[in-house]
């Protein structure tokens, strides 16, 4: 059963129609030889086209470099979010690929092998949008991802079909639903996946340290721990080789029975700025992996 009823998308991701499903088609009838300089071609040509999602490449390259970026350095951003797409729609078509956790990850570790509930947060970083597929898919767990849907989301979709029931979406499209289906996902005893690093659909909201300067990231996650009396655990998944993407894992922030809320909500944001700064040190040293294309 649907958690939440189908709304229609008014919205879309930028670029043409059907696109998504050319990918996936050329993927399969052409070779890679071929294929990649046609995706680099058209990376240039989203590059001249997708005018705001270019200046906040911009604004974020400068901040992440550290000095004014290049063209090259906005080709390489754009051509990183295509291959990251790229491997999505290969995961979906049936290619291979494996999560491994890394050494800092102990705490999410432990809570894989219990199957017990969580609030899983994640941004857009790197192959961080296959983690909950990825867990589906490897180990078994039932996961639950809220996400904003638009009009062209096929990746993701048949990224889920392939899937079965262990994944399910829960629409922030329509709020008056969204409470209601996250008390039943709650309810299963499942993960809950959302999305830290876009505060258009919260309204719980606060600024941290990132990239130099304080920006705005949305806390939501950390509320509905409260509410629910749900770990969070923060991650990312980035690009570990052809085939693998490692997970690396904030440790788990804990809801304490009888605590104050004001002393909770301090501890969640040391904790998740704990992780900004572990999401900011691998950011220099990878800055081409930050996929959210909206003004920092």
């Amino acid at each position: 059963m649907a958690l939440t009823r189908q709304v229609f998308a008014s919205t879309r991701n930028p670029g043409p129609s059907r696109g998504l499903q050319f990918l996936r088609l050329a993927d399969l009838a052409l070779p890679e030889p071929v294929f990649r300089p046609l995706r680099a071609a058209g990376t240039w040509v989203a590059l001249a086209s997708m005018s705001q999602q270019r200046r906040a490449s911009r604004d974020y390259l400068r901040a992440a470099l550290g000095r004014e970026p290049r063209l090259l350095d906005q080709f390489r951003h754009f051509f990183s979010l295509c291959e990251s797409l790229m491997l999505k729609l290969r995961v979906a078509n049936g290619t291979a690929h494996r999560l491994v956790l890394g050494p800092d990850s102990g705490d999410f570790g432990r809570w894989l092998k219990s199957g017990g509930p969580a609030f899983l947060g994640t941004l857009h970083v790197g192959n961080s949008d296959l983690t909950g597929f990825l867990l589906a898919l490897q180990d078994r767990r039932r996961v639950h991802i809220v996400r904003h849907r638009v009009g062209n989301s096929e990746d993701t979709e048949a990224l889920a079909r392939r899937l079965g029931g262990l994944v399910r979406f829960i629409w922030v499209n329509d709020p008056g639903d969204l409470l209601f289906a996250l008390k039943e996902a709650c309810a299963s005893g499942e993960a809950v996946a959302l999305q830290c690093d876009r505060a258009e659909h919260s309204s719980r909201t606060e600024t941290f340290d990132f990239l130099g300067a304080k920006r705005t990231f949305p806390i939501t996650i950390y509320h509905l721990a409260f509410i629910f009396n749900r770990p969070v655990f923060l991650s990312v998944g980035v690009p570990g080789g052809p085939d693998v993407s490692v997970v690396h894992a904030s440790p788990a922030f804990e809801p304490l029975a009888g605590e104050p809320r004001a002393a909770g909500l301090e501890r969640a944001r040391a904790h998740f700025q704990a992780f900004l700064a572990r999401v900011e040190s691998y950011l220099r040293a990878h800055p081409y992996d930050w996929f959210n294309f909206r003004p920092l």
